[in-house]
Formats: structure tokens, sequence, C-alpha cells
């Protein structure tokens, strides 16, 4: 069963600005040795707007090997173009991935009937169990509920939803009206452990990328329903939650992962390197967190 904690995983870039395929394979370690329970490969905090199409593609196909059916690989295959996501899902599917995240059409945005649509025609295209993504703040769209439910209610392999909202009411709204087996996981580290503990399924994290051990054990505390103890565990990771979005991510997390030695330093643009003015917040929340001293 996909739950728990599940890394939205960066992608690491050397002095080139090509994939870091030996640092790829080293955080793929990291996070099966600190107890990550999936990991996804190229979503938005993976670069995948930078990424070219092979480039997209062959990352997948290496963190699928890399993994070895250790956990759920969940490949992030989404796009405006549903053509494009149908191809990535395609692609994804061949590679051996477990899931496919596909994220609600951004700039153009489409109707609840369009977005429907999308979807509709996604699903029917591939085997994939498919979790839809609405993120509504990267997006400039958003995926009503009712429509997100009757995708679950109509197609099979339309299996969950990553739901960015941070809207802890929609969660409930969701939780409380799905088909049985539809899994709903948090995509707002802030929220995440609260969604999880009205029955939930967990989070798509991007704080797991620096604190994978501690997101592990609070979430894991979580779907066993030890509140107390997974929000003491929390607690300390609310600097983390909140500042790792104090620009736009993955340059906050990757500054944090290098820092920890984890990876080099480097986004594509149009992303740049984490202003320094922003690095004592960073730091703060790391000694929070029990990374650092």
């Amino acid at each position: 069963m996909l739950q728990g904690s599940m890394v939205a995983l960066v992608t690491p870039f050397d002095e080139q600005g090509q994939v870091d395929y030996a640092a790829l394979d080293a955080l793929v370690e990291f996070h099966i040795e600190s107890g990550t329970h999936a990991i996804v490969a190229v979503g938005t905090t993976g670069e995948s707007a930078t990424l070219t199409h092979d480039e997209h593609n062959q990352v997948i196909a290496h963190v699928v090997k890399a993994v070895d059916k250790r956990v759920p690989v969940i490949a992030g295959t989404g796009s405006n173009s549903t053509s494009e996501a149908i191809d990535s899902t395609l692609a994804a599917e061949q590679a051996g991935a477990d899931f496919s995240l596909s994220v609600v059409p951004y700039y153009n945005k489409p109707c609840q009937r369009g977005m429907y649509a999308h979807f509709q025609a996604i699903a029917e295209n591939t085997s994939l169990p498919i979790l839809l993504y609405n993120v509504p703040g990267r997006t400039a769209c958003d995926l009503a509920d009712d429509t997100c439910l009757a995708l679950a209610r109509d197609f099979d392999n339309i299996v969950g939803i990553k739901d960015a909202t941070g809207d802890l009411q929609r969660g409930r709204y969701l939780i409380e009206n799905r088909p049985d087996d539809f899994l709903v996981i948090s995509g707002d580290d802030s929220t995440a452990l609260e969604l999880t503990l009205m029955g939930g399924q967990g989070d798509i994290s991007v704080t797991a990328n620096v604190a994978p051990a501690q997101m592990s054990e609070a979430f894991e505390l979580a779907l066993l329903g030890r509140a107390d103890e997974a929000r003491a565990i929390y607690q300390t990771l609310a600097g983390l939650n909140r500042d790792l979005f104090v620009e736009s991510s993955p340059s906050p997390a990757k500054y944090c992962m290098a820092k920890l030695g984890l990876l080099q330093e480097r986004v594509r643009l149009p992303l740049v390197t984490m202003d320094p003015a922003h690095h004592s917040a960073l730091d703060q929340a790391m000694r929070q967190a029990g990374l650092i001293q």
C-alpha cells in the first residue's frame, strides 16, 4: 500500500549542469536507509520543467532501476499537453514505475470538464495507477473536489490524489466522500501530518529530502494513530516545513542538502541558488530538526 513519507526527490546536477547520476544513486540509498516509504522521480521538486523529455524519461528509468522494487516509485508524468502527458506516462510504465503522478494542466487553465477529459484520456491509455496532483499555487488552476471524486469513481486506475492545497477542510471532504481504497495524500508539508491523522495516507514531501528519517518516523506514528508522538517529532520540523519555501522550491532544499553533503547546490535556470540572506533561517531550521549543530 502507498502510504507514509514519500519524498518528492530533487534532481541533482553536476558542474556542467547535467544530471548527476552518481549523486542520484546516493540519494536513493540515503532515502531507503532513512525509512522513506516511496520515492517520486521528476515531480515539480525534481525540476521537471527544465529537464528535456529524454532526461525526464532517463531519470525515471534510472530511479526505478536504483530502487529495485525496495519501495514504490512514483513517476512524475504530468503536462499541460494531454498527448505529452500520455507519452510520458507510457514511458514511465515501460520503465517499470509503480505509479504515475499527473499534475493538473498548468497555464492553459481548462475548465472542470476539460480537466476531467484530460485525466480521462490519460487513464484510458495506460494501465499504470495514477495519482492526480492538485497544486493550484503552482498551476493557477484548481481541480474541484467533486471532479476529483468523479474521476476516482469512473476510472479504476485513478487511485488517489496528491492534494497540495493545504486546505484541511477540503482534505476532510475528499476523505469522507472517496471511493474505497482511493488514496488522499498531502502535498503540503505544513498540514500533511494533520491530514494523515484525519484519515489520509501520508505526505509527498519536500521536507523529506532534508530530514527523511524524522519524516518517516512521524508518519509511521501518525498512521498508527499515535498522534501526540507524531506531533512531537513534527514540531521539530516546523522550521523546515516553513522555510523550505522561502524561495521557489527546490532551491532552499538543495541549499540544505548541500550543507549536509548530499549533493552540489545547483539548479537550472530560471531557478537560481537561494539568496544568502536566507541561509541563517535554514541553518536554524536544520538545527531545530537536529540535523546540524
